[in-house]
Order: C-alpha cells, then sequence, then structure tokens
C-alpha cells in the first residue's frame, strides 16, 4: 500500500518535469532555429498560411521604407557635395580677384593648380586691356580698331583700311605694340644662354632684326617667323613664335529692349528738291511704315526750293498720317555741320538717339535697330561704313537700260565701295554730342566737321563702334568742287570725286575705250577678208 501511495505521488511530478523539459527543449529550438528580424533577416509566412498576403505586403512595403530613406540619404551627400563645390569655386574666384601678377602664368609650372588659376586670371585680365568696358583715348582717327560686321552667310570687311598705303608705319598702338612684343621677345630667347654657362655667347639685339612674317588664324592664333643676323654674312638666326589665342568668354548676357527707344533724323539741305522727294520714298517706306519709331529733322538753308520741300513733307504727313517731323529754315549760307548742330539741339523731349543723315543716302529698317544697338548714352557711339555707289551710267553703261534704285543696292565690287574715309553718318545719344560740345560752327561748306567731330570721340572715354554695315548706301550723285573751298577742302572733295566714279577696272576700260573700239574694228575687217 505504501509503495502504491508512494508511487502515485511520484508519477504526476514525474510527468510535470517531463512537461517542463519538452517546453524547455521547444523553446531552445525555438530561439535557434527562428531566422532573425529587422537587421538580419524578414520572417516569411508559411505559403499556406491565412496571413501569407498580408505578410508579404508588410515586407515590401518596410523595403520600400528602406530604399526610400536610402535615397533622401543620398541626396542629402549631393547636397553638401553641391555646397562643397560652390565653397571651392568662390575661394577660386577670390584667388584669382586676390592675384597680383597674372602674367605668372609662364612661372612656377610645377605647381598645376597654380598654374591654372594664373592663366584665368590672365584671360580675364585680358578682357579689362581690351577695349570691351570703356573707351580708350586715341591720337588720331587713323588709330581706331574697326569691326567687321558679319550675317550667318556673309562677312562685311574693310580691305585696305583707312589709309590704302602699300607701305607704311603701323599707326594704330595695338599693332605697333604687338610686333615690338614680338621683337623682344625673340631677342630675350637668342641670348639665353643654353648648354655650358661658362661659354661665350653672342649678344643680340634688336638691330640684328632682319625681317619677318606672321599670319593670324582666328580660331587658332598668330604664327610669327623672324629672321635674324648670325655669326657670318651668309648665316642667318631664325625665331618661330606663337601666339595661342584663349578660349572664348563670356562678358555679359542681357535682354535688349528697344520699343520705345525713338530715332531722330536730321537733315540739313540746300535746294535739291528733287533728291529730297527719292529721300523722303526711302523714308516713308522704312522710317514710316517698317519702324514707325522715327521723328525727322530737317534745316533748310536758304529760300531757293523750300516751297517744294515743304510741300514734300506736307504731302508725306497727309498720306501717311506722319506728324514726327520738325522744318528749321535758316536764311543763311549753307553749313552742314550748323545744321545738324541746331538740329540736334531743338530738340525738346526726353533723350534721344540722333541720326546725322544726308539727302543722298538710302537707309533700311534694319539699320535703324543697327542705329540703337550700337548705342548707348555715356558708353557707346557708332559710325557705321556705309556702301557708297559707283555712277550707274558707267556700271550698267553696257546694258539696255539702267535698274532700278532698289535693283542697284547690292554689295559688290563692281557696283561701290566701303566709304571708309567717311564719318558724316553717324548715330550717337543727344546728351552724348552735347557733353562732347558738338560740332565746329567756324566750319563752312563741304566736309571737315564730321571728321572734327569723330576726333573728339576718340579722344574721350565713349567707345567708338566703326564697323561696315549692309542697310545703309550713298547714293551716286555727281559732285561739284566749288572754288571757294580751302585747299584741304578741296583736295578731299576731288579725292571723294574720283573714288565715286568707278571702280579700278572699270574706270581703265574708259581710259583705253578708244585703243579696245580700235581692236575691235580690226577683228571686224580681218573677219569680213576671210
Amino acid at each position: 500500500m505504501m509503495l502504491r501511495r508512494g508511487f502515485l505521488v511520484f508519477v504526476p511530478r514525474l510527468v510535470g518535469l517531463l512537461v517542463v523539459a519538452c517546453c524547455s527543449v521547444s523553446i531552445v529550438y525555438m530561439l535557434a532555429c527562428t531566422p532573425k528580424g529587422d537587421t538580419e533577416q524578414l520572417a516569411l509566412p508559411r505559403v499556406h498560411s491565412p496571413t501569407a498576403k498580408e505578410g508579404y505586403e508588410a515586407i515590401l512595403q518596410e523595403r520600400e521604407e528602406q530604399h526610400h530613406n536610402y535615397i533622401i540619404s543620398l541626396k542629402k551627400q549631393i547636397a553638401q557635395l553641391k555646397a562643397e563645390l560652390q565653397g571651392k569655386s568662390e575661394q577660386l574666384k577670390s584667388m584669382q580677384e586676390q592675384n597680383p601678377d597674372p602674367l605668372d602664368v609662364r612661372l612656377d609650372h610645377s605647381n598645376p593648380e597654380k598654374v591654372q588659376v594664373n592663366l584665368l586670371a590672365f584671360l580675364r585680365a585680358q578682357i579689362d586691356k581690351a577695349e570691351v568696358h570703356s573707351g580708350v583715348k586715341l591720337s588720331t582717327e587713323y588709330a581706331a580698331v574697326p569691326f567687321e560686321s558679319f550675317t550667318l552667310q556673309k562677312v562685311y570687311q574693310l580691305e585696305t583700311g583707312l589709309t590704302r598705303h602699300p607701305e607704311e608705319k603701323p599707326v594704330r598702338k595695338d599693332k605697333r605694340d604687338e610686333l615690338v612684343e614680338v621683337i623682344e621677345l625673340a631677342v630675350g630667347n637668342l641670348n639665353s644662354l643654353e648648354g655650358d654657362s661658362n661659354t661665350k655667347h653672342r649678344v643680340y639685339a634688336t638691330s640684328d632684326f632682319v625681317e619677318g612674317i606672321y599670319r593670324t588664324e582666328k580660331d587658332k592664333g598668330t604664327l610669327y617667323e623672324l629672321t635674324f643676323k648670325g655669326d657670318t654674312k651668309h648665316q642667318f638666326k631664325k625665331v618661330v613664335l606663337f601666339r595661342p589665342f584663349g578660349p572664348v568668354m563670356k562678358v555679359k548676357n542681357e535682354n535688349v529692349n528697344m520699343a520705345d527707344t525713338l530715332i531722330n533724323v536730321i537733315v540739313p539741305l540746300a535746294k535739291r528738291a528733287s533728291k529730297f522727294r527719292q529721300f523722303m520714298q526711302n523714308f516713308r517706306e522704312m522710317g514710316i511704315q517698317q519702324d514707325g519709331r522715327i521723328h525727322l529733322t530737317v534745316v533748310y538753308f536758304g529760300k531757293e526750293q523750300v516751297n517744294e520741300v515743304k510741300s514734300i513733307l506736307e504731302n508725306t504727313s497727309k498720306a501717311t498720317n506722319f506728324k514726327n517731323f520738325t522744318f528749321i529754315q535758316l536764311n543763311e549760307e549753307f553749313s552742314r555741320g550748323k545744321g545738324l548742330d541746331i538740329g540736334a539741339r531743338v530738340w525738346k523731349g526726353s533723350n534721344v538717339v540722333l541720326f546725322f543723315c544726308d539727302v543722298d543716302i538710302y537707309f533700311t529698317a534694319e539699320f535703324l535697330n543697327s542705329c540703337r544697338l550700337n548705342t548707348q548714352p555715356g558708353k557707346k557711339v557708332f559710325y557705321p561704313v556705309l556702301f557708297s555707289q559707283y555712277n550707274p551710267s558707267i556700271i550698267y553703261g553696257h546694258q539696255d537700260s539702267i535698274p532700278s534704285l532698289e535693283q542697284q543696292l547690292i554689295i559688290k565690287k563692281e557696283t561701290g565701295f566701303w566709304r571708309d574715309f567717311g564719318f558724316g553718318m553717324t548715330c550717337q545719344y543727344r546728351s552724348d554730342f552735347i557733353n562732347i560740345g558738338g560740332f565746329d560752327l567756324d566750319i563752312k561748306g563741304w566736309g571737315g566737321e564730321d571728321v572734327h567731330l569723330y576726333r573728339k570721340y576718340l579722344h574721350s572715354n565713349l567707345i567708338v563702334i566703326r564697323t561696315p554695315v549692309r542697310g545703309l548706301f550713298h547714293l551716286w550723285h555727281e559732285k561739284q568742287c566749288l572754288d571757294e573751298l580751302t585747299p584741304e577742302q578741296y583736295k578731299m572733295c576731288m579725292q571723294s570725286k574720283a573714288m565715286n566714279e568707278a571702280s579700278h577696272g572699270q574706270l581703265g576700260m574708259l581710259v583705253f575705250r578708244q585703243e579696245i573700239e580700235t581692236h575691235l574694228h580690226r577683228q571686224k575687217l580681218s573677219s569680213k577678208k576671210t
């Protein structure tokens, strides 16, 4: 009995211990075999489990959040890198501005970073030295550097310049300084010691220079070949140098609104009513109908043909409803400078662009925009080089009839020339004209006053824009050089008259006309005999 009771007491305890042991083993097994969670591996639900879909969606959502957080982290890193790059750029810019000697690009090539910084500073200094931000005072009209104009298809350029001399001293300062620098650099190169420093070397000087040639490729640079005397009569030293052009650098990028920029066209006139009628046809089409932002000031000298000129103005005004004109009559001897000066000063409106014009000029609406774009008060004045028409009777003498005026206005060597010795047609703001002192009113008659005003601007700090333009023409008319002109004025008038008639080749054909006709006559007789 006692054994039975003891056994009955022991069995439940043993069962309990077994149950506890099984639970402990199960817990240990679960802890050891269950996949890890967040940081290691997500537990996947069983495929046949009723919560499989929800589990997968939860896992995908969690991973999407992880990718989202990763992208945010990358963006923050990119922003930090941009900030650091901006800081470095500002630091580089500060170093460029504070660098005292940009020409150090020639030195210390062992430090590439310094060379790069100095090179950028040097290129920027070149812009400052050039006539970009302000004008440069010049001693004479021959020293002005002309611009060359161009379109997408064509370039309009001066060929032989103002002086037209086959041999001349370099008057322009930039050309003179360029050649002096090249010769001095070549001499320095010849005198630099090479090899054994104890060996005696000949000392070269600029007097040893014999000759040089150079050419410029505008997208690459300038090549110089300089020849110096050698040690004996038939020996020479040749130095080849190259001036590379730097990359194109942006100076500025701006919007220019010319919608409200008015041009006051000032025309001095005496007689010549028929020419004025032709001028008003051009003014009506280009100035009134196409442009529309224009005023006309006519300063008339004398009484002869004055009523006819007034009638032309009034008829144009009625036909086009054009009221923006001023007519001033002066009962005195014609003076172009005085007429333009009075026309400019009589204006009482706000600051305006003045276009000093002659009655034998033809302009296009595109030129009027060029007039606006190349002038700036206190900054720039515009001196366009116009295309001067040859005598149509000579140009088209071999044809049955002379073409219409519009058909004649083409820019070719056979039809005309760039009038690069003339400075009469110009655009400038009235404020600049007044501040510079206007025209010299002591000059009477034809010529001289325009050059005098041009020189005033060259001696100032204003930028003078000098360039050929495709929309401004001087129409041919017969010139008369009066006896009362001064010797200098008479010489200028005769020079202009000679150049106005025809090209060199066409004038040659006129000179040898009799010889040509004799040859043709002989050819005709010869053909009849055969």
